[in-house]
């Protein structure tokens, strides 16, 4: 009888998600960013917008995409994080990005960015990683700062009324592009 190699329980492994990981998946994006649970960890979005952060279409969507790829990230076989990657030409987008809230403050979200970095440098050899964020966000903002990211300034309207992206609580919402450079300097 042949068995699965152990994982080693702090190692991270990285996959690519298949239709089967679709409902933990999903659960794991609500968790980080809404309701009680989303409140163990930091990145919370409960105070600023009600409802779904995603749903299963959305994250099938991603999975079935032939321009992304959502990283599923695991240690000792256990989901703790994921992320979207969609190649944009010479840029990659940036999304779906989740940490499980018990798991927040530990490292673990610097360890998926960079792998998301160099799987998109390497993968696609695109020169910058786009993401858009809710510009109110400002302690989420000033961790990608932290990783190198730029504001641009460049805003994009929330989508008010399309409560597939939640229920917001204030009416000052817009997504602001950040921007970091994948080009390696020269030595």
């Amino acid at each position: 009888m042949s068995m699965a190699p152990a994982q080693e329980p702090g190692r991270l492994t990285f996959r690519d998600a298949v239709g089967a990981d679709v409902p933990a998946l999903v659960a794991l994006v609500e968790s980080a960013y809404r309701g009680d649970s989303s409140r163990a960890g930091w990145t919370t979005e409960a105070d600023i917008l009600k409802g779904q952060r995603t749903d299963p279409d959305g994250v099938r969507r991603v999975v079935e995409s032939g321009d992304s790829r959502l990283l599923v990230v695991e240690r000792g076989g256990e989901l703790v994080a994921c992320c979207q990657l969609e190649n944009r030409g010479g840029a990659a987008y940036f999304g779906m990005f989740a940490v499980r809230p018990d798991l927040q403050g530990g490292g673990l979200g610097k360890a998926v960015i960079a792998e998301a970095e160099r799987t998109v440098r390497e993968g696609w050899g695109v020169a910058e990683m786009h993401m858009t964020v809710i510009s109110v966000r400002e302690e989420l903002i000033a961790w990608y700062e932290r990783r190198g990211y730029r504001r641009t300034g460049r805003l994009s309207p929330f989508p008010y009324g399309d409560e597939r992206f939640g229920i917001p609580q204030r009416d000052d919402l817009a997504f602001e592009l950040l921007v970091k450079d994948l080009v390696r300097p020269e030595c």
